[in-house]
């Protein structure tokens, strides 16, 4: 929650230091860098409309996505290496890898994905996708103040239904099926997004993007190494998150894991690191996100 704000300080003071619109910061902010590209797209959709009116919003949302996505990968592991070496962390060692074990340290595809089971995981999609985006209706009928990204209500919707399923013993989500759907509507909401950019509405915009998304990456790792390794224990686990964090807190929860399984396939396990970040990267940060969002908008003064 601390990096949230951060994140959005250091867009809007740089945007106002530079002499930009404000809404550029906020893009450039936690909208798409603890958000990703789908918060960054909801978002710029809304500052595309009155009355915000910011008619680059979709380009440099994307823009901003993409790069916290790469860097975000890039400085992960780096930064869990450095806290490791510094502070002669006590590592685990990949020979405590059982050969058994199952998981995202050691995935072994065992469930087969099949036509019966693809159509079930689609099925509780699209039951996510429908009653999320009735909820959202509902909500700006009666909220009209409170506007919240239907992705939202969606995920809120998946996180229930998930539970309910799985409390009454009616059916196990299949993780890795939901991971394929997830990835395959990820590859297609990017063509989508970037065949229509009008990337040349970016060329007055790119240096204050250039200085902002400079300083959110120098922001995560010092914020990574800190905050997030101080306040986790000062251990390898710790060391894991800040890679997982350095994940998430610049592009998503797939880059997280990705920091994290190169971590501890070259020191060793850390089971904790792994329950911990899908949990906050997946979920619980986007729910804040939008919050944190929706009171710098409604309670500045700057918009």
């Amino acid at each position: 929650v601390g990096l949230l704000f951060l994140q959005n300080i250091i867009g809007v003071g740089v945007s106002y230091a530079m002499g930009q619109n404000p809404l550029l910061g906020m893009l450039g902010g936690s909208i798409t860098m603890s958000g990703g590209h789908g918060t960054g797209a909801a978002w710029a959709d809304i500052f595309k409309n009155p009355p915000y009116n910011f008619g680059a919003a979709t380009e440099v949302a994307m823009a901003c996505a993409t790069f916290g996505l790469v860097m975000g990968g890039l400085i992960g592991g780096p930064t869990a290496r450095y806290l490791i070496k510094k502070h002669n962390l006590k590592i685990p060692g990949k020979e405590h890898i059982s050969k058994d074990s199952h998981g995202f340290e050691t995935p072994n595809k065992e469930r087969l994905i099949t036509p019966i089971s693809f159509i079930e995981s689609l099925a509780l999609i699209a039951m996510c996708l429908l009653i999320g985006t009735l909820l959202s209706d509902y909500s700006k009928s009666v909220f009209p103040s409170f506007n919240l990204p239907t992705f939202v209500y969606c995920l809120f919707m998946g996180v229930i239904l998930r539970n309910v399923l799985s409390a009454l013993n009616i059916h196990q989500v299949f993780d890795r099926e939901v991971s394929v759907l997830g990835n395959v509507s990820l590859s297609l909401f990017l063509a989508f997004a970037m065949m229509t950019l009008n990337l040349w509405e970016l060329v007055a915009l790119a240096l204050p993007m250039i200085v902002i998304l400079t300083a959110q990456a120098v922001c995560m790792v010092l914020f990574a190494v800190f905050v997030t390794f101080r306040f986790c224990g000062r251990d390898y686990d710790a060391a894991v998150l800040a890679a997982g964090h350095c994940g998430f807190g610049l592009g998503a929860t797939p880059t997280a894991m990705v920091n994290m399984q190169t971590v501890t396939s070259h020191y060793g396990p850390s089971h904790m690191a792994f329950i911990v970040v899908p949990l906050v990267g997946a979920f619980f940060i986007d729910l804040i996100n939008a919050v944190v969002i929706q009171s710098i908008l409604y309670k500045s003064c700057l918009f």
